[in-house]
């Protein structure tokens, strides 16, 4: 955040980051809150065994990672849920499937930029193992694991492995 330093009103290089959540000019009256982004994760179980995607990019490119992703605007978690499901693996479900477990902090660093998020933990229960469409760009591959083998080093973010920690 720090190499952000010329104000986006003024054209000054006065913006000041303030090492928590708010960018301010010297300069002028702009000031920019850096708020935590919302985020969900989706635990998708079949009897005792996990769904995992693996990681086809940074951050955490080759490890394991629960389906889900970044809230949009105006959408509530369980839409995101759904929306992150179609994109991620072509699955089409109805966002009243899903069941809240609870949240975590976490920091999701992308191109230099440390965003800090709330990840949001939900459940969703298939009776069957299913075929999934992959996003390539996202996925390189897709494993279903046994939750008693769970190998917590694999997994690509600390709110994943702290949730499932206390989930299992």
């Amino acid at each position: 955040m720090e190499n952000l330093k010329f104000c986006p009103k003024c054209g000054q290089e006065t913006l000041e980051w303030n090492t928590i959540i708010k960018f301010s000019c010297s300069h002028c009256d702009f000031v920019l809150y850096h708020n935590t982004a919302a985020a969900v994760a989706v635990i998708i179980r079949h009897q005792d065994e996990l769904f995992f995607t693996v990681r086809n990019q940074e951050p955490g490119k080759g490890k394991w990672d629960l389906s889900g992703g970044f809230t949009d605007p105006k959408e509530s978690a369980e839409e995101t849920c759904s929306r992150e499901l179609k994109e991620e693996l072509g699955l089409t479900i109805d966002p009243e499937k899903f069941s809240y477990l609870g949240s975590r902090p976490n920091v999701y660093p992308y191109k230099s930029i440390d965003y800090n998020t709330l990840d949001m933990f939900f459940l969703y229960e298939v009776d069957e193992k299913f075929e999934i469409q992959l996003e390539e760009s996202e996925i390189s591959e897709t494993v279903w694991i046994q939750a008693s083998e769970l190998d917590f080093d694999k997994i690509a973010f600390e709110s994943q492995k702290r949730f499932l920690k206390s989930y299992l």
